[in-house]
């Protein structure tokens, strides 16, 4: 094996995305490998670590990224040692696992969860270092406040000492990072790790653990061709997470979906708990929370109500009961996204010009994040929007465009990925969808890759904010969205630009 340096170590993380299936080099269909027979022989050569781990599995179309994160952000304030385990990374790679461990708590929690970090009426006096990057985020070493990354040096050692096994078995990559998180937790002696499904639930990689909660958040309809074209076949997938005794937790559910829900249940024998079922503690539905939290997109609220939810299931648990001290929760949730360097849901990027991203790419998720917007435009956030977008080209584009801002200055682009539909196809369907519905066509425009369109997106922006009739804090609303990947380079490109 080469010694460890920084060049052999992103030859060896480059090597796992070009050797090994993954989304980002092949069609989804192919580097999803369905079934678990793969990764229980992989966990076999790494000496089980799985069996060695207490965890928290979630599941969910929409959410599980935001409660997985929120979730593991209150049970460190409560003095126990958390593993993550998320997908996709914005990034670096090094994002899919972390650690977090008890903190002290701040000599005024309540003053830092008060007004700092609530949703500012004028963007402009908020200050922009409230969104970067935390330490832990951006140069994988942990403070007394923030999540620990993979180093890199584990990573470079756990993919050369793993190499020929990898290979023997020919694991996708997917395989390979949830191999590696679930060795790293267990080399880490975590009390307890929470695992976020990558696809699906039934099949998906991380089904192989046997959990002390298992989290559905919820259904809509996204992947159909690997998961089902219909609400109630995509939540028996989900659900598929459920295991014998061990407590279930769904947070959405639609009429379609409850009793399947609940049969699922019933077929595995676990007890089952709808999350709007839940009142008893105090603090549920606290405004205050969902105000405060430096997770800001709107939606978050029903991602909320899961996770104050599950807490009041494992707070009942002998090893959770630290979860009982509602004033560390709620402090540790309303800094989720800087605890644990949480990034590309509703984060701004930027607030001169004013820049915001979301990852939030099927309709459902779109519709929020749309409204949202519109919202922020009529209450005076914002002059107008400006859409910097892309979209896989397995997506429900049909879906999505009757909800795209009819008044919005949209700029599609191809962020460089071989699933992207290009943007100039992209450009023409939408420009049909609104001469068909009527819609002005004015507006709309094309960029050939993602740093041209966020050139051609601030520049409107800054004209746009030199008309004398603007107001100081009234100008146009950036938005990134629609794509991980167009948000990851965004982000990425924002930050060599210093914007």
């Amino acid at each position: 094996m080469e010694p460890f340096s920084k060049k052999n170590y992103q030859k060896k993380v480059e090597a796992i995305f070009t050797r090994f299936p993954s989304v980002q080099k092949v069609p989804f269909k192919d580097a999803y490998k369905p079934g678990l027979e793969n990764m229980l022989r992989f966990e076999e050569v790494l000496g089980d670590p799985h069996d060695r781990l207490r965890t928290i599995h979630v599941a969910g179309t929409n959410g599980k990224g935001s409660v997985a994160n929120m979730l593991a952000s209150a049970l460190a304030a409560c003095g126990l040692k958390v593993g993550l385990y998320t997908s996709p990374h914005i990034l670096d790679f090094r994002e899919r696992m972390r650690v977090v461990g008890p903190v002290a708590e701040p000599a005024n929690p309540a003053a830092e969860s008060a007004n700092p970090a609530a949703e500012p009426a004028n963007p402009v006096a908020e200050p922009v270092e409230a969104h970067r990057p935390t330490k832990a985020a951006s140069t994988g070493s942990a403070t007394d406040d923030c999540a620990e990354l993979v180093s890199e040096e584990y990573v470079y050692d756990f993919l050369c000492r793993y190499e020929a096994d990898m290979d023997a078995l020919n694991l996708s990559f997917f395989e390979i990072t949830t191999g590696m998180a679930f060795k790293w937790f267990a080399d880490q002696k975590v009390d307890v790790a929470v695992i976020e499904v990558g696809l699906g639930g039934r099949l998906d990689s991380t089904n192989v653990i046997t959990p002390d909660l298992s989290i559905v958040t919820s259904i809509a309809l996204d992947h159909c061709a690997l998961l089902g074209n219909t609400l109630a076949e995509i939540a028996a997938e989900k659900a598929g997470i459920f295991k014998k005794n061990v407590p279930a937790l769904v947070g959405e559910y639609l009429p379609e979906t409850r009793p399947v829900f609940e049969a699922k249940a019933a077929e595995a024998g676990c007890p089952l708990t709808f999350a709007e079922d839940v009142e008893s503690s105090p603090w549920y539905r606290n405004d205050e929370i969902l105000r405060n939290m430096d997770l800001r997109g709107k939606y978050q609220r029903k991602n909320l109500h899961t996770v104050l939810a599950a807490i009041d299931i494992l707070m009942n648990m002998p090893e959770y009961a630290g979860l009982s001290d509602s004033r560390t929760v709620v402090t540790a949730i309303v800094r989720t996204a800087s605890r644990m360097g949480f990034h590309g849901r509703w984060e701004r990027l930027s607030l001169q010009p004013f820049i915001i991203a979301d990852i939030g790419h099927n309709p459902a998720a779109l519709k929020e994040n749309f409204a949202q917007l519109e919202s922020m435009v009529a209450e005076g956030e914002c002059s107008s929007l400006i859409l910097v977008y892309a979209i896989m080209a397995d997506k429900d584009l049909d879906g999505i465009m009757p909800l795209i801002p009819a008044d919005a200055t949209c700029i599609f682009t191809n962020p460089e990925i071989h699933r992207a539909l290009p943007e100039k196809e992209l450009t023409e369907r939408y420009r049909a969808f609104c001469v068909a519905n009527g819609r002005s066509v004015s507006r709309i425009y094309d960029a050939p890759d993602v740093r041209q369109a966020l050139s051609m997106a601030i520049n409107l922006a800054r004209e746009t904010s030199r008309k004398p009739d603007s107001s100081r804090f009234c100008f146009p609303l950036i938005y990134v969205g629609g794509s991980t990947y167009l948000v990851s380079e965004a982000v990425q490109i924002l930050k060599s630009l210093q914007v």
